[in-house]
């Protein structure tokens, strides 16, 4: 019932804010535009942008990655030398170069992979303009790639008078992000940060509070309790599936998420987005259907991982089996939250790039362990802002390809022909996330003292594994334990987080330019008909036999494997 009742929550709250997604990307006239258009008219005469010239695929991919460069760079100056910047009360000193590298890219990259510990190792300054900035800008940037890319698989905002060949109109790059981040973003961010606050997050700019502990006499005379403006940052990471936490165990500390009221809060954060932009895509693209395709596809993907992880984690934990009553797997959780709302979380943060936790994934069973992995190989059941619709998109368009050629004929998508160069950039995809993801695992797993792992055998196979495809799929959890804030982690793992974020998102787009730029032919009685359960159940079938057997002998060596000699003994 938990369970139900908070997805039946975010699904009510996702279905008009999805209408709302598609009246923003579409500029249609509104009573709020007298509130935001001196804002945004005042942000592109300062930026020098005309918002009425449209950009053909390759003008949007260099906007994104020329705003990403800078973005980038400027985090990483702030982390190297926040100890010589103003809203440091705590005295953080700066970080090492590889460390605030890596944090750049991983923040840059909607990942939130974190190597450090927040509270620690940022200073207020760099929390609010490095962390949260990134968390605020990059998931829109992810949204406005994936509102090009419905455009141009639907011809272009020119595609009534452009010529075959000749580059469509998928809209601007700056006059996107600005309007999602203004009008959508901004607002939501403010309604969570507040909700938060009535729950106790603190939201402060005073330093860090000494408390006296009741049991003074046990060696503590007193503690150090770090604070801040958390609640902002807490609220960003939730809604724009970033993940990091303010602190190192992220929302399993109370000052993250206090109450049970809180951590229903921040449940439905994680989904309410990703379930918004599937809403958006038939008001967007005026095919109401195609909503119901992607929607069904991405939700029966989900209620199985759900179930499975929930299951998982009714069940004894094997090492403390024998030391207590039968009852769920209670470690690395908050006995606040219990079993249920912690498997809740970590179905959801997984089917999602959200990554933030309220239990430790390393201590989940071993079942749950393999759900949470194959969710992220996935990438798209929900997927990230954007990015998830993006990943799903490929794979709406491979099993377009599959079925074609099953039926013996031509694939065609929305009239345009799919053919041999539009197929094999897809298939580049598929397969760099394969290499990229086992070999830096192989590499790592041959060279122990360099990984550091802290555990052996099969489950330290796993969290290797787990590490880079967290990384991949700009994710961020991860199995802790490693000894993950070392040159070898943070930069191998910068490099993943790379190349699991921009060929991921500008190949599919060049795809969408590609398709945009043919002729439309007419539907026909002949056409294939992909708004319907057969081609629903197609597509299922694709994405989990290029995804699962893709890595079962990874998964066998590591938690699939915990699960098969738990069952033996």
């Amino acid at each position: 019932m938990e369970i139900f009742v908070t997805l039946a929550l975010a699904l009510a709250l996702a279905w008009p804010l999805g209408r709302y997604l598609a009246h923003v990307l579409t500029a249609r006239e509104s009573p709020i535009d007298r509130v935001f258009d001196p804002i945004e008219r005042a942000l592109y005469r300062l930026a020098r942008v005309d918002p009425r010239r449209g950009m053909t695929w390759r003008g949007y991919a260099m906007a994104f990655l020329a705003s990403n460069l800078v973005l980038g760079v400027f985090a990483w100056l702030v982390f190297m030398f926040q100890d010589h910047l103003p809203g440091n009360p705590d005295g953080v000193p700066g970080m090492r170069w590889d460390l605030a590298l890596h944090t750049s890219i991983s923040f840059l990259t909607n990942t939130n992979q974190q190597h450090y510990s927040g509270q620690a190792q940022l200073s207020y300054l760099s929390q609010m303009i490095g962390i949260v900035s990134l968390q605020v800008l990059t998931p829109m940037m992810g949204l406005g790639i994936a509102a090009a890319m419905l455009r141009g698989l639907f011809g272009g905002r020119n595609a009534d008078t452009a010529k075959e060949g000749e580059a469509r109109d998928l809209g601007n790059y700056w006059v996107d992000v600005t309007r999602l981040t203004l009008r959508v973003f901004v607002p939501l961010s403010l309604v969570v940060s507040l909700a938060l606050v009535s729950q106790g997050v603190p939201s402060t700019f005073a330093g860090a509070r000494t408390a006296q502990p009741i049991d003074a006499s046990a060696g503590m005379a007193e503690q150090t309790i770090p604070v801040g403006p958390v609640a902002s940052m807490v609220a960003t990471k939730q809604l724009g599936t970033n993940g990091g936490g303010w602190y190192g165990p992220n929302s399993a500390v109370p000052l993250e998420n206090p109450t049970p009221l809180a951590n229903a809060i921040e449940t439905i954060s994680i989904v309410v987005l990703p379930f918004a932009v599937v809403f958006m895509v038939g008001p967007f693209t005026g095919r109401r259907k195609l909503t119901a395709l992607v929607f069904g596809v991405m939700a029966a993907l989900s209620v199985v991982s759900t179930a499975a992880t929930w299951w998982s984690e009714q069940q004894p934990n094997a090492a403390t089996a024998s030391l207590a009553a039968p009852g769920p797997n209670l470690e690395g959780k908050e006995v606040r939250f219990g079993a249920t709302a912690s498997a809740l979380w970590t179905a959801v943060t997984t089917q999602t790039s959200n990554g933030s936790v309220n239990a430790m994934h390393d201590s989940v069973n071993p079942l749950a362990g393999t759900v949470a992995l194959v969710n992220m190989l996935i990438n798209s059941i929900w997927g990230g802002i954007g990015c998830g619709l993006v990943g799903h998109l490929v794979f709406l368009l491979l099993s377009i390809f599959i079925a074609g050629l099953m039926i013996g004929r031509t694939p065609e998508v929305f009239g345009r022909k799919l053919e041999t160069g539009e197929v094999r950039l897809l298939s580049f995809l598929i397969v760099l996330q394969t290499v990229t993801i086992l070999g830096f695992t192989a590499l790592a797993l041959t060279i122990p003292d360099v990984a550091g792992m802290s555990n052996p055998g099969l489950h330290g196979i796993a969290q290797v594994f787990y590490e880079y495809t967290s990384a991949y799929a700009n994710n961020g959890s991860g199995f802790e334990g490693l000894g993950d804030a070392t040159y070898w982690w943070n930069l191998s793992a910068s490099v993943v987080l790379l190349l699991g974020r921009y060929p991921c998102l500008l190949i599919p787009l060049m795809v969408a330019g590609r398709l945009a730029a043919k002729r439309r032919a007419p539907e026909t009685a002949g056409t294939l008909n992909i708004e319907s359960a057969t081609f629903g159940a197609t597509m299922i079938a694709v994405i989990v036999l290029i995804t699962v057997l893709s890595y079962l002998p990874a998964l066998v060596l590591g938690t699939v494997g915990e699960q098969l000699m738990l069952a033996a003994h």
